[in-house]
């Protein structure tokens, strides 16, 4: 893009657009993780019970869906740069939809598997060219809130989960499941394709002034890939890997860890775990809005605070009812950390650029969390316990902090690759930036 694309700020944006647009991304990312991601795991006992298979295949399934979850998302951040960011995450969506609607057609367990994993694919994929489409769509000032909800949709789709699973599950209906949240899935797809055309993301010209050309989009695609020669992606990087590394085993480990190491019943671990997705329902959002008032690094070193206190108090004091406020201080960090880091990318970068910047960062996610996982589990067998990788979580908390510090402030010129304009009024214009390929050099 040349410089004098960026001179003037783009036009304020409908709010009931942003909201509509909001809603639908929110419902996308529901759909995705919340049913394509975690409903097997809730239903896996009823359809073992019918399906006769054992627990290697469950095991073998869940790995899939990681690997699935990192292949997308280098799929996803390749093909979001060629077709844009649109079409990439209807595609997700409607793959998503049909697969949740085969899972009960067939009784094959190696097919259910095959499904799972490309659900558990759609997952990035859907979640990859978010940054761009609430870059072009939705005001600077509130993408972070915007962001921060569109991650709290996980949580959603999991509470809606908790409301299904029940009637469908006491009726030996487990295939019925699968159909109504992927006949859902398809419906929301159909009503989002045609908002998207509508208001022309799709085809371009949701925002004239920040929609790339072909040559454009392919020039900026090319440096995207060069982003690791900018030092701010880097930490970007290293930090997404860490918010894997320990956040996906704290919550994978706490019920067990709750049980099994200090002697809680099921009922108090389930109402820990529980408060978790209650507080993400609303923390996604409310963090968000915060960011937008006091930036986005405050708002990150404030949940790796709270993060920091939640792992020192399973270490250091798990006992009476202070596990649940570890568990709400982990659900007002966990939910938000994964819309603000997208937000930062909204708010300093655009277009492809953005797109692969954060295309990468859930990579570096996914292995993180690998890692993560894989360590838990060797400290648990090697002391008896899950207490020493707490220990090394809230040691990963500090460090996470540390490199929040580090970040330039998110919109700065300097340290940017392709910076995102700001929507200011014209006495307060945003800076000219540098072009792309020269900041790369």
């Amino acid at each position: 893009m040349n410089a004098s694309t960026h001179s003037a700020a783009p036009a304020k944006r409908s709010p009931l657009v942003g909201f509509v647009v909001t809603v639908l991304l929110t419902s996308f990312v529901a759909a995705t993780y919340g049913f394509g991601f975690y409903l097997f795991s809730q239903i896996v006992t009823d359809m073992r019970l019918e399906l006769g298979f054992g627990f290697t295949a469950v095991g073998t399934i869940t790995a899939a869906g990681q690997l699935g979850f990192l292949v997308f998302a280098l799929l996803g951040t390749w093909l979001s740069t060629r077709i844009g960011g649109g079409w990439m995450t209807l595609g997700s969506a409607v793959l998503c939809g049909l697969c949740l609607v085969l899972v009960p057609v067939t009784d094959d367990i190696v097919v259910i598997g095959v499904l799972l994993t490309i659900l558990g694919g759609t997952a990035a994929s859907v979640y990859v060219p978010l940054v761009e489409i609430v870059g072009r769509i939705i005001n600077y000032e509130h993408r972070g809130k915007v962001l921060g909800l569109i991650s709290s949709g996980t949580s959603y789709g999991v509470f809606i989960n908790s409301m299904l699973v029940p009637s469908f599950v006491s009726d030996d209906n487990w295939r019925g499941l699968w159909y109504a949240v992927g006949s859902g899935t398809l419906m929301v797809t159909a009503v989002a394709t045609f908002t998207f055309w509508r208001i022309g993301i799709l085809s371009g010209t949701a925002d004239e002034s920040t929609v790339d050309s072909g040559g454009d989009r392919a020039e900026s695609a090319r440096a995207g890939w060069k982003m690791v020669l900018v030092r701010w992606v880097v930490i970007v990087w290293i930090m997404k890997f860490l918010n894997g590394f320990a956040s996906m085993p704290f919550q994978n480990y706490f019920s067990p860890y709750l049980r099994e190491d200090l002697g809680f019943d099921i009922g108090f671990a389930s109402t820990a775990w529980g408060v978790i997705g209650v507080v993400g329902m609303v923390s996604g959002f409310a963090v968000g809005w915060l960011s937008d008032k006091i930036g986005v690094r405050a708002a990150l070193v404030l949940c790796y605070s709270c993060f920091f206190v939640a792992a020192v108090i399973l270490v250091v004091a798990p006992v009476g009812f202070l596990p649940i406020a570890s568990g709400v201080l982990f659900g007002l960090a966990f939910y938000p950390i994964y819309g603000l880091v997208p937000a930062y990318v909204a708010k300093t970068a655009s277009g492809a650029a953005a797109t692969i910047i954060f295309g990468v960062t859930n990579v570096t996610q996914g292995v993180g969390g690998i890692a993560g996982n894989y360590l838990a589990g060797a400290l648990k067998n090697l002391t008896g316990g899950f207490m020493w990788y707490y220990v090394v979580i809230a040691v990963t908390t500090v460090v996470l902090g540390f490199l929040t510090l580090q970040l330039p402030r998110e919109g700065s010129v300097s340290d940017t690759a392709e910076p995102a304009r700001p929507d200011v009024p014209e006495a307060d214009p945003a800076p000219v930036p540098r072009p792309i390929t020269e900041v790369v050099r």
